[in-house]
């Protein structure tokens, strides 16, 4: 598999959330990260860094999120005017951090819906025509986000998560963040799929950039550069190992084709021969015939004849049955005759019914 192959899988395996989604190369990155040696990760963590404000009622509780590693740095209050704590802007101050505003899972109505699979690309504006139908709310009174279900392209349905939020109990958290300095840039909530996103689009701070900075983009640019550049012999020696096994795998299959096919053929020669064979190898039957009509007596008719591969099988009646015998010894190509049942008197006409059986052959053809 190439490199392309590789990251393009990456890619496709993305979450897809909400209506900006996927956020292609800020999730592409974070996991090519995990790939990188632990001191890269953490050096590029540090780039990276977002204020979690988990919301309980009126007071927001401040984490400072680095990479996985969360730290408590404070309770930040909605109705007070205190500023963020001073260790916010001191460590986001070379690189900046992002905002998410986490929410109590009990704040968020969530249900499947389904819609025809027509409206997949208009599938954000549907649903914010659709939100008075699907929820007791009016479009303007909420916010919302979406997550597609997996399911195959070729389906007539698309099914999805959708999650709902009152913006009345937002409003306050987002103006009390952007006069703090911090806006907002996601809004989350307890239970929520990955990249869940409740921030309308228009509303989410133009700052925002790509979650490891351009210097980190590079860097993670140069190593897979540097990977490529490694592994690509190896990738092009087993690209033409797969290709030389894919030819050695279809000439074989040829040559079984070919082979079942001579065998055929030789065998269809055998079976025209063997006929030809049979059929030369065959007595004349009309000769034997001849000679059965000069050698019975004229008292002696057959009633039934039989042939089968040079044995006959002859049935009839005759004034002197047992002298049938000597009488068909004599006749050329005829030997082996015999009676197969004892010989019957006929009351009635005083001839006497026989069964007699011989062989004949082309041994006494002229």
């Amino acid at each position: 598999m190439t490199l392309t192959d590789r990251l393009n899988r990456l890619l496709q395996g993305l979450p897809r959330t909400g209506p900006d989604a996927p956020e292609g190369l800020q999730d592409l990155l974070e996991r090519l990260a995990v790939c990188l040696p632990t001191f890269v990760r953490q050096a590029l963590a540090s780039r990276h860094r977002r204020l979690i404000v988990e919301v309980d009622d009126t007071t927001g509780h401040l984490l400072l999120a680095t990479g996985q590693a969360q730290e408590a740095i404070g309770e930040f209050d909605l109705n007070a005017t205190t500023t963020l704590p001073g260790v916010v802007d001191e460590r986001g101050r070379d690189h900046g951090h992002t905002t998410v505003l986490l929410l109590p899972q009990d704040a968020i109505l969530t249900r499947t819906v389904s819609f025809p699979a027509q409206v997949r690309s208009n599938l954000h504006q549907v649903l914010q025509h659709e939100l008075d139908r699907l929820s007791p709310f009016q479009p303007h009174e909420v916010v919302f986000d979406y997550t597609l279900r997996p399911g195959s392209k070729q389906a007539n349905r698309l099914t999805l998560d959708l999650a709902l939020c009152r913006r009345d109990h937002l409003e306050g958290w987002i103006k009390r963040m952007a006069d703090a300095g911090s806006p907002i840039d996601r809004i989350s909530w307890r239970g929520a799929w990955p990249r869940a996103n409740l921030m309308p689009v228009q509303e989410r701070p133009s700052r925002r950039k790509n979650a490891f900075g351009m210097n980190g983009v590079l860097a993670i640019m140069t190593i897979l550069l540097a990977l490529s550049i490694l592994l690509t012999p190896v990738w092009q020696k087993n690209r033409i190992a797969q290709a030389l096994e894919t030819e050695v795998r279809n000439t074989r299959t040829q040559a079984v084709a070919v082979d079942e096919l001579r065998q055929e053929l030789e065998q269809a020669r055998r079976g025209s021969t063997a006929v030809l064979q049979q059929k030369w190898d065959q007595p004349p039957i009309l000769k034997m015939l001849r000679e059965l009509t000069d050698r019975l007596p004229d008292d002696t008719w057959i009633q039934s004849f039989e042939y089968n591969q040079g044995q006959v099988d002859l049935r009839g009646e005759s004034g002197q049955a047992t002298a049938l015998i000597a009488i068909l010894e004599q006749a050329p190509g005829i030997d082996g005759v015999s009676f197969k049942s004892p010989v019957t008197q006929i009351a009635r006409t005083g001839s006497e019914r026989f069964n007699i059986s011989f062989r004949f052959t082309n041994q006494g053809e002229d």
